[in-house]
Formats: structure tokens, sequence, C-alpha cells
């Protein structure tokens, strides 16, 4: 038997990169979270997409200079763990893991919300729990969502959205706006709320940053990553912003009766009631689908941090032995998931957005790290790019972070407290060098076969 270590082929080009990063944020969170972004924003929905996609675009060019210089998976931990620290990069993998682990919260949370809108007469915990049960029996069966299956949904959705956008325009052509600029700046904004909203915001381009663990299995990785990444970055923003503007005509202001459900009320008010229902399904099926692979990619980077000994191997190591599944991690994750009936989704969005924020800001301070010791050795890197550029990056993500919730700050501070804490017993007192988190080539160490995932 061969004992080659597996290589992953790259048959990736730059459209399918800057696809998947697409598909990965999903164009049809700006319809979901509209009218709590709208609230947050004080009605100025767009321009909060506008400074979270100028923030979001800084971050980018880091991660895609990281990328050109590490062409490896592992994002953010290997950036920090190659550039910084171990310790910074256990760090990192530790703030991944909140986006990764609670992401599939926000997910059912926004599926529970919009199918109590067409079926009011299920109450949401009880969607909660179908949704929940559902694609966490799916994902322990081994079914994993195939990429012409995840495109197929992809194009339903963007087509309901066009059609959204077509019909918002029509109403709009009946119906006059009293301004065309409210929507961007009014009498109730200030540089503080919109800067709220933009914290908020931020939520919807989660998953660029996703594109730099395809590099293994991308054609000239070290040059159609960083591309793809600030492509989908721009190409999701503009998407965000454009649809946003024009929900913002349709229903001025921040003042709803649900702010978690507004596009379904407007869907009903520029097309009626069965287009929004179709609307609704249709972006449904999409978030099923979202769902389940967010749950299963979660599950996958659990285990493989439990096979590597960062977590319990024990427990988030094994796989099921009928189903090749790490069943463990997809039962605790739909555990966690259930979480989301004491939280508004808000809170949900926002205490996500802590983890992210602080894994865009370890790695604009990579960049910056990689500047100076270049300049010792000699190598001088250009300053725009790699100082000023990532430097005003950190400090935006930053900032972003501290506009987030009370609740969301605390959460997001007990996670990263409790990741230290766990760090100085893997280190036995930060004495020794933390395990490593090997998510390119499987486990460096063990005496045992290797588990494989069931593909």
């Amino acid at each position: 038997m061969s004992t080659q270590t597996p290589t992953l082929r790259a048959r990736l080009s730059l459209p399918s990169v800057v696809l998947f990063g697409v598909a990965y944020m999903s164009p049809a969170i700006v319809m979901l979270t509209f009218g709590v972004i709208a609230v947050s924003s004080h009605g100025a929905t767009p321009t909060a997409y506008i400074i979270a996609a100028a923030a979001m675009s800084l971050t980018a060019l880091s991660y895609g200079k990281m990328a050109r210089i590490f062409p490896a998976s592992g994002s953010a931990y290997t950036y920090a763990r190659k550039t910084i620290s171990p310790e910074v990069g256990f760090l990192a993998g530790w703030a991944i893991l909140l986006d990764y682990f609670f992401l599939p919260m926000v997910a059912w949370l926004i599926q529970s919300l919009y199918l109590n809108a067409q079926f009011p007469v299920i109450p949401i915990w009880v969607w909660l729990v179908v949704n929940v049960g559902a694609t966490t029996l799916v994902n322990v069966l081994g079914i994993v969502l195939a990429d012409k299956v995840n495109k197929t949904l992809m194009t339903l959705t963007m087509i309901g959205i066009i059609a959204f956008v077509v019909l918002a325009i029509g109403h709009l052509s009946t119906n006059t706006p009293a301004s065309f600029t409210a929507p961007f700046w009014n009498s109730s904004t200030s540089v503080a709320i919109v800067s709220a909203g933009a914290a908020m915001a931020a939520y919807s381009f989660l998953g660029f940053d996703a594109i730099s663990t395809l590099s293994e299995e991308t054609i000239n990785p070290k040059k159609n990553i960083p591309r793809g990444i600030l492509l989908a970055v721009l190409i999701g923003g503009a998407i965000f912003i454009a649809v946003s503007y024009v929900m913002q005509l349709v229903h001025p202001g921040a003042t709803f009766t649900d702010p978690s459900t507004a596009s379904y009320a407007m869907s009903v008010l520029v097309g009626g009631p069965v287009f929004a229902q179709i609307i609704n399904i249709v972006i449904i099926v999409g978030g099923f689908a979202s769902c389940m692979a967010i749950q299963a990619s979660t599950s996958r980077l659990m285990f493989v941090m439990g096979r590597d000994g960062v977590l319990p191997r024990r427990l988030f190591g094994r796989l099921n032995s009928k189903f090749k599944t790490p069943v463990f991690n997809l039962i605790l994750i739909g555990a966690v998931g259930m979480l989301a009936l004491n939280l508004s989704l808000g809170t949900a969005a926002s205490f996500i957005n802590f983890g992210a924020f602080l894994t865009f800001t370890v790695v604009n301070v990579c960049v910056i790290v990689y500047f100076i010791r270049q300049r010792r050795r000699g190598q001088k890197e250009r300053v725009l790019t790699f100082l000023i550029l990532p430097l005003l990056g950190a400090v935006v993500d930053i900032y972003l972070l501290t506009q987030l919730g009370t609740v969301a700050l605390y959460l997001g501070l007990g996670w990263l407290a409790i990741g230290v804490i766990y760090l100085a017993f893997l280190t036995k007192g930060f004495r020794a060098s933390p395990p490593e988190i090997n998510l390119d080539e499987g486990p460096t160490t063990t005496s045992q076969p290797v588990p494989q995932l069931e593909g």
C-alpha cells in the first residue's frame, strides 16, 4: 500500500474560484438581513454596505498577498503561524472555529424565521428543530452536495433576486420615492450609526476568505487566488449595494413590523402574496443547501482539529464506522444551533462577526509583519501595499469590531478567553509549542490508521 501523502488536483479556474466565493457569501443574504441592517443604520443600508465592502476589500487585498506568499490551505491560521508565531496561529484558528462553529446557527435561524413568515401557524422553534434535525440527518448519512447542485441552487437564487428587483423598480415607477439620496444619508444617520450598520452588514461578506482554502485545487493559485478573493468581494458588494438601495427606496426609513422578515413583507408589496411565496421558497431551498454545506464543512474542520490533537481526539477525531462521517461533531453543531432560540438575528450575526473581524485583523497584521521581516532581510516590499493598506485594513476591522453589540463583544471575548486557557493547557503553561492544525496534508504523526471521511 502506498504511503504517499494524498494531494488535491488543481482543476479550478479563476471563474470557478470567484463563483465559489460569491456562492459561499450567498447573494440572497442581502434580502434576508435587510430589515436588521436598516434598523442598525437608521435607514441607510446601502451606505452600510459600501463601508463594509470598502473594509472587506482592504482585508481581501491582505488575504491575496498572503495566499500568494503561502499558496496552501489553512487560511488565516497558516498565515499567522508562519509569519507571527504558532501561538498566534492557534488563536487565529480558534477565531476561525468561532465563525465556522456558530455560522450554522445563524443560517438555521434565518431559515426558521422565513419559514415561519410563510407558515405562521407553525412556531419558529418548531421550524428550527426541523431544520437542524433534517440537515444533521443528511450530513450524518454522508450525502454531500455536488458542485453542480450548488451552481443550480445559486442560479435559482439569482433569478429570484433579479425578479424581485425588477418588480421593485416597477413598484417605484408608480410610487415615486420622496428622495433618491435618503438611502445613502438622511436626517437620522450619523457616522457612528452607519458604522454600526456596516459592522452588521459585514456578516454578508463572510465566506470570501474561504477562497484561500482552495489554493491546492486552483490552477496557478499564486495568481488566481488573490484575484478571486478580491473579485468575490467586489462582485458580492456590488450585488449587496444595488439590491439594498432598491429595497431602501421601496421601504424608506427603519420602521418594520418585524425587521427579521422585512423582505418577505416587501415581496408581498411589490409582487403580491403568490410572488412572495415563490421567492420565499426559492430562498429557503437555497438556504437549506447552504445550511447543509456550512454544517458539513464545520464538522470537517472540527474533525481535522480532533485528528491532529488540537481538540480531544476521542470525541472530535472519530468517524462513524458505518457512515464514515464525524457524527459527534455534527450532533454537537446541531445542539449549538438550538441556542438560536435565545438570540435575535442581529445578536447572532454580530457574534459571528466578532470572530470574523478578529481573524481579518490578524491577516492584516500578518502582511505588516511579513513586510518588516523582508525589510530586515534587505528585500524591500512596497510601502503602500504591504504597510499602509493592511494597517488601514486592521484599523477599520478593529473599529467595526468595537461597533458590535455589547452581548456579542462579551460572548466573543469569552470565546477568546476560553481559547487562551485551552492553549495554556495544550502547551503546559505556554512552555511547549501548540499542536499544529494540519489542514493541508492530514495528520503529521500517528500510530493508528488515518480515518477517512466519506466523500
